[in-house]
């Protein structure tokens, strides 16, 4: 990547491979040859870390100046690196460059590249370095594509997070046996997944458990709970914990918070669940303190930015690999079908259901299946 010649270089690379390394490697190169240099990240915070990381490698350059306000180095030789966020293009507009590395550039908005840091290369004839996992078909996937067909200037490299000695393959292993495919191929084996923003790929191909399930003796149940807010649905799954097997989903809307809470005391009647895990936010926790004045297993899960992707995985994981046996109900798999996750450019993921549908079948199975997954169930002696 270091030695190539072209003016473009691009680098789809799995996690932890190293990309950050090498395009810091890159720019001081570039300054160090009294070149202008930029660094574009994603969001301001990747942009802070990068500036640390480039003054704690240039701290004993003679006749370095440092403009911290600015995020800039001036170096001695005539070569600048300004840091920049590209979360607000238009602001980067003006500049001429020798170099710039776009760090993350798959999580970049499409006009980064074209309209913005491209017209910055003209007048000095400047290169640029592409650093990025694969996310979809976007513009980071154009370009990669562009060094694929040795166009001329271009070219492009694959990495996968094992192709560096620095990370044990095991604990990559490891990794692959706790994650979604979608995940592990885009964020691992850097692959342009064509339809990465699917959650649940395989959600048909589950849909094998009986509609017609009737409670059996003796068999543990686990519950989730998806309460309706506005024009939401209150959702209610329950699973077989034995058979690990959907036997019931009751979704509703429209009646106040003590009918709802009614309609889950039917449920619990007829199936006797052991445990029913539900979402603590906003009005969950007032529904779930007077569902356990009334006797009912009730616990609460609190949905964060942090939690719901570990639930929603989980989910995901067990349906791709036949852990758990869904019903062919048409609701709960278009749900299902249209659920999807972004990455942001942060490196969060952000999961939700399209503009205008549901998503609270989804939320409800989670809930149950963590629940099977996590709660101490007593002892089954069917």
């Amino acid at each position: 990547m270091l030695k190539s010649s072209a003016r473009f270089r691009v680098v789809a690379c799995g996690r932890r491979f190293g990309k950050t390394f090498v395009g810091l490697y890159a720019i001081l190169a570039a300054a160090a040859r009294g070149q202008k240099c930029w660094w574009l990240a994603p969001t301001y915070a990747m942009a802070d870390h990068v500036w640390a990381e480039l003054k704690t490698a240039c701290r004993d350059l003679p006749g370095l100046n440092v403009h911290e306000q600015t995020r800039r180095l001036d170096f001695r030789q005539g070569g600048s690196i300004a840091i920049h966020s590209a979360h607000l293009p238009d602001h980067l507009r003006g500049a001429g460059l020798d170099f710039v590395v776009l760090d993350e550039a798959a999580f970049m908005e499409s006009s980064v590249w074209p309209q913005v840091v491209r017209p910055m290369l003209l007048d000095r004839s400047g290169g640029a370095l592409f650093l990025s996992s694969p996310a979809g078909r976007n513009t980071f996937w154009e370009v990669y594509h562009n060094g694929l067909q040795r166009r001329t200037g271009w070219r492009s490299f694959h990495f996968t997070s094992f192709d560096t000695p620095l990370i044990d393959p095991a604990e990559l292993e490891t990794i692959r046996q706790q994650t979604p495919e979608r995940i592990w191929r885009a964020e691992y084996l850097a692959e342009c997944v064509e339809d990465s923003g699917r959650v649940f790929r395989a959600s048909q191909a589950a849909a094998t458990a009986p509609l017609d399930a009737e409670p059996v003796p003796g068999v543990r149940y686990v519950a989730g709970i998806d309460w309706g807010r506005e024009n939401d649905l209150t959702a209610i799954v329950v699973l077989d914990a034995d058979h690990h097997r959907l036997v019931a989903i009751d979704a509703f809307t429209g009646i106040g918070w003590d009918l709802q809470r009614g309609r889950l005391q039917a449920v619990y009647d007829r199936w006797r669940p052991v445990v029913v895990w539900a979402e603590s936010n906003s009005i969950g926790s007032p529904n779930i303190e007077a569902l356990q004045a009334e006797g009912l297993p009730m616990r609460p899960f609190a949905m964060t930015a942090t939690s719901k992707p570990t639930l929603i995985d989980a989910l995901a994981l067990a349906i791709e690999r036949r852990q758990l046996a869904l019903q062919p109900d048409e609701s709960l798999l278009s749900e299902l079908a249209a659920y999807t996750v972004e990455r942001q450019p942060a490196g969060n993921w952000r999961y939700s259901a399209p503009s205008g549908l549901h998503d609270d079948r989804v939320i409800a199975l989670a809930l149950a299946w963590h629940g099977l997954r996590h709660s101490a169930l007593p002892i089954s002696f069917v």
